[in-house]
């Protein structure tokens, strides 16, 4: 039994945007390893952008930081 967990920071995706997600893993789990999709579990976490880090960074400081560079 595939379990996928998909870490997103809480920034507006929609329930059918994760809908989506969850079926395109599921779909490719099933062609690339020939896993069965009814035993596929797929979590979408969710996780505040203060809770969030990239490059030694938080990423609303990592992002502005990108922004003024270019």
């Amino acid at each position: 039994m595939p379990y996928v967990n998909i870490k997103i920071t809480r920034e507006g995706a929609t329930p059918a945007q994760k809908a989506e997600l969850i079926a395109g893993v599921t779909e490719l789990l099933q062609r690339v390893l020939n896993k069965n999709p009814a035993t596929t579990v797929v979590v979408i976490d969710e996780v505040p952008l203060e809770n969030w880090g990239i490059g030694g960074l938080p990423v609303e400081e990592f992002r502005a930081k990108a922004k003024s560079n270019g």
